[in-house]
Order: structure tokens, then sequence, then C-alpha cells
């Protein structure tokens, strides 16, 4: 089975539609499928529901798909640094599902894991929890959290062999492995594509049954969201 790809068009060719649900890994800027999200915008898809710790930036990131209006719901986690996203949100034109960081993270674990929902403490009192049912476990309190899966996952790594394991570099391996698990179709953009074998078994991150379609990205842009140097 031939995983790799030529672009990253040809990997999402076939695979997105209107009004799907994509997840996307990344954290801030850091770690995020640049070249995914660029074919994603030009596929012209639209009433998406985005999974993502955050939607980029203007311009760049998630925040390209918010300016063509293809997101019609975020499920995220933070919304600084964006100001369309905010504008949109506030103008009544985006939904958006606030979802607390350490929960985003492990509604994506477990609906990879096949755990349609968990407990948790974090957001008990609060508007987290309104509607949601709250149960009492050894005399504290926890609100059910339904998990999460994806129609497609769009992930990045640092490399992959040809069969899909992947190693992620550094703060890159933020939420990408937890996306890669919640899609039911995981398309993954790495710098670099090695041949099966080179990758030591001890050093993948996500193994291969859970990615069905690779794309090179050797050079990716790597932008910096807020860049802090050191006096001279």
């Amino acid at each position: 089975m031939n995983k790799v790809y030529p672009d990253a068009a040809a990997a999402l060719a076939g695979i997105v539609h209107d009004g799907q649900t994509i997840a996307v890994g990344g954290f801030g800027l850091c770690g995020i499928p640049e070249a995914l999200i660029g074919a994603l915008r030009d596929s012209g898809v639209t009433n998406l529901t985005a999974i993502s710790n955050n939607a980029g930036v203007d311009g760049f990131g998630l925040g390209q798909l918010l300016t063509t209006r293809q997101i019609k719901k975020m499920i995220a986690s933070y919304v600084g640094e964006n100001k369309e996203f905010a504008r949109q949100y506030l103008a009544g034109e985006l939904e958006l599902e606030f979802t607390p960081q350490g929960t985003l993270a492990e509604k994506l674990r477990a609906g990879g894991a096949g755990i349609p929902a968990f407990f948790t403490k974090t957001g008990v009192g609060t508007i987290v929890a309104e509607g949601k049912e709250i149960r009492e476990f050894d005399g504290e309190q926890y609100v059910m959290e339904r998990s999460l899966v994806a129609d497609v996952s769009l992930v990045k790594a640092y490399m992959a062999d040809r069969a899909g394991n992947l190693v992620y570099r550094k703060t890159a391996r933020n939420f990408n492995p937890n996306v890669a698990m919640a899609g039911k179709i995981t398309i993954v953009e790495v710098e670099k594509l090695v041949e099966i074998g080179e990758i030591d078994p001890d050093d993948v991150h996500t193994p291969s049954i859970f990615v069905h379609r690779i794309v090179v990205n050797a050079q990716p842009e790597k932008r910096i969201e807020q860049r802090t140097v050191r006096a001279a």
C-alpha cells in the first residue's frame, strides 16, 4: 500500500468534503501542517468544523480558513492572537465550543482509543459544565466529557517511513499524536521521508496503523508566533 502522495493537494483529493469535521495538530504556530492547511484552503470545501488547540493567526495557519469563511465552527481551547477569530465569534458568525486545553487533548486521545466519554474535575462549577452530566466519585464532583473523532485529521511530523510510522521533533510533539489517533482518515505532512526499517521501533511516536496518507514538505516556513530576542 503506497501512502506517499506527490503534494498536499493530491493527499487531500477525494478525502475532504463540505461539512466535515477536521482535526488539525499544532500549538500556536508550532507543529502545524502548513502545506496541508494551504491545500485545504485551496480545495474550497466549506461548512467545516475544525478541532484545534487554536486557529493560528490572521492570514496563517487555520487563520487562512477563517478569512475565506470555510470554517463554521471551532472546537478550541485558545482564541488569542487571531483578531478575525475574535471578530467572527463576537459577531455571531462563527460557532465556538470553548474547551479547556487538557480536556481537549484527552477528548482527542480518548476518541482515538475508542473511549466514548470520560469524567474530569476540570470545568466543574463553570459554564464549561453547563448541560453536561455531573457525577460524584470519592466525594468529589466530576463532569462528563464526550470524546472527539474527526472525519479527517491533518498532522505535522518531522519524519515518517513509507509505512507511516512517525517521529515528532521537540515542541511540535504537542497535539499532533492525539490528533493522529482521532482521525477516521489521517493525513500527515513530514519534512523527512525514510525507508521502512530506518526508524528504530523505540523511536516511533505514532505507529503506522493510524496513518493513511503522507506528503513531504521538506522546507516549511515554520513562522514564529511571537519572536523574542535577547538584547545585544
